[in-house]
C-alpha cells in the first residue's frame, strides 16, 4: 500500500499518423520525469486520433506496446496510454496500462465517437477494467466514456478514475464541467490528460488537463495551449478522510450495467 502516490501527466501536440516521430517526442517529454509512480499519455498518443487509418493498428507485441515496456522498466513505474490494436481480425482503440512489475492490462474503448462516424472503424469494447496500482483502484477510461456517467459509475469504491482523451477546443467547457462533475458523483480523485496542437484534420486542441478531488476542488490545471508534463502527489488518507466526513457513496442505487 501506498499512501501517496506520484501521477505524471503528459499534455503534448501529437503528429498526424507518424508513429515513429510520436515515440521519439514522448521519449523526450518522459525523460524530464525524475521519478513517479504512473505516466498518463493522451489518446492514440502514437497516431493521433484517426480512427480512418486504422490500417496505422498495430499488434499487442508491436512497436508502439515494446515501447511503453521499455519505458516502465527505464523509469520503473506504471505507463498508461491507448492506441489502435488490431486483434481477431477487428480494430480497437484499446487502452494499455503496463505496470511497474511489467504486468499488463487493458480496456477497449467502450464509447466509440458518432459524430465522426468512430464506429464504422473501431469495435466496441465491453467491460470496464480496474487495476490494483500499489494498493489504489483505478478506473481508466478514454475521452467520449467521460460524456456517460453510469458507464463511470463508481459501484466498486475505486479510488481514481482517469479519462485519456483527443477533446476538441469547441467542446472543452464539457470536458471541464464532466471532469468536476464525475469526482462529485463518484468521491474520488478524477483526472483527464488531453493533447494539444491542431491534428490532420485542422481541429484545434487545447488541453485543460486536470486534477479534481473526491469533493470536486481543482488540483492541478494546465496552461492553455501549452505543452506540460505536469505532476502531483495524490493521498489516499485525503479520499478516505472525505469520505468518512461524507460519505455518499453509501446511499447508492444498485444496479447493474449491461
Amino acid at each position: 500500500m501506498k499512501e501517496n502516490l506520484n501521477l505524471s501527466l503528459i499534455q503534448s501536440h501529437i503528429f498526424w499518423e507518424d508513429v515513429d516521430k510520436n515515440l521519439s517526442y514522448f521519449e523526450r517529454l518522459i525523460s524530464k520525469i525524475s521519478q513517479t509512480d504512473i505516466i498518463l499519455l493522451p489518446e492514440m498518443f502514437n497516431t493521433a486520433f484517426c480512427p480512418k487509418s486504422n490500417h496505422l493498428a498495430e499488434k499487442m507485441d508491436g512497436k508502439t506496446i515494446n515501447w511503453m515496456q521499455e519505458i516502465s522498466k527505464q523509469k520503473n513505474c506504471a505507463i498508461a496510454g491507448t492506441l489502435m490494436i488490431t486483434e481477431n481480425e477487428k480494430v480497437f482503440n484499446r487502452l494499455v496500462w503496463i505496470s511497474a512489475s511489467g504486468e499488463r492490462h487493458t480496456y477497449d474503448k467502450h464509447h466509440l465517437f458518432s459524430l465522426i462516424k468512430e464506429e464504422r472503424y473501431i469495435s466496441k469494447g465491453q467491460g470496464r477494467l480496474i487495476i490494483e496500482e500499489q494498493g489504489w483502484k483505478i478506473c481508466p477510461l478514454i475521452c467520449y466514456d467521460l460524456r456517460f456517467p453510469v458507464f463511470s459509475r463508481n459501484n466498486i469504491d475505486y479510488d481514481i478514475v482517469i479519462y485519456l482523451a483527443n477533446w476538441p477546443v469547441k467542446r472543452i467547457d464539457a470536458w471541464d464541467t464532466l471532469l468536476k462533475a464525475r469526482s462529485i458523483e463518484n468521491q474520488c480523485f478524477t483526472i483527464g490528460v488531453n493533447r494539444v496542437g491542431d491534428d490532420g484534420n485542422e481541429t484545434p486542441f487545447n488541453g485543460h488537463s486536470k486534477v479534481f478531488d473526491s469533493f470536486g476542488k481543482e488540483l492541478l490545471s494546465a496552461t492553455d495551449n501549452k505543452e506540460e508534463v505536469l505532476q502531483i502527489s495524490l493521498c489516499l488518507d485525503d479520499l478516505k478522510l472525505k469520505r468518512r466526513q461524507m460519505n455518499f457513496l453509501q446511499d447508492r442505487d444498485d444496479f447493474t450495467l449491461q
